[in-house]
């Protein structure tokens, strides 16, 4: 075997010995839970329905917002799959009409606001942003609340047509106020 064969023989055996390590230690035994669990929300709002859906990973003391999580950078709040959220009526979130439909769920996370992204590619992979596909963006100014050791969608708010969908991991909360027909 030429030498410039072997070494590129080599580094391919190499190459797929390595992706087989990496998808090995991605998939956990059959039996073992994922370390990021999945979890999903659904909430009625007069005549709405609107589900999120996604995988919720966890702090594990690690410091999130501006460091695990980069301020000013497209980020996925889930582990895996995106997050989704399907609407079954037209909606208006912080102000502004997203349409009835099922989204992908993307942020770009900054120290004093936060831009919230309904894509309209829902099935997508959390590091895999769709771009050019963005139906809404909305800003949203993130508050301090608790700490949250796993990521978390919930409504703590409902009332009548108003609703305040949260995004809470650490101690950042991160609300969107939905108003429904």
């Amino acid at each position: 075997m030429r030498p410039r064969l072997a070494t590129t023989a080599i580094a391919a055996l190499l190459a797929l010995t390595a992706a087989a390590g990496v998808s090995a230690r991605q998939t956990p035994a059959p039996g073992t839970p994922k370390p990021s669990q999945h979890g999903e929300v659904s909430q009625r709002i007069a005549a709405t329905t609107i589900t999120v859906v996604y995988n919720r990973p966890v702090a594990r003391g690690r410091e999130l917002f501006g460091s695990l999580v980069p301020y000013g950078r497209v980020w996925c709040p889930c582990a895996d799959d995106a997050t989704t959220i399907a609407l079954t009526t037209d909606v208006k979130i912080n102000g502004a009409t997203l349409a009835a439909g099922t989204y992908s769920v993307w942020t770009e996370p900054g120290p004093e606001t936060w831009t919230v992204i309904f894509n309209r590619t829902a099935q997508a992979w959390h590091t895999r942003y769709p771009a050019g596909q963005d139906a809404l963006r909305v800003k949203a100014t993130p508050r301090t609340g608790s700490h949250m050791e796993t990521l978390a969608f919930y409504f703590p708010v409902v009332d009548g047509r108003k609703a305040e969908l949260v995004l809470h991991w650490g101690t950042v909360v991160v609300p969107l106020s939905i108003e429904v027909p």
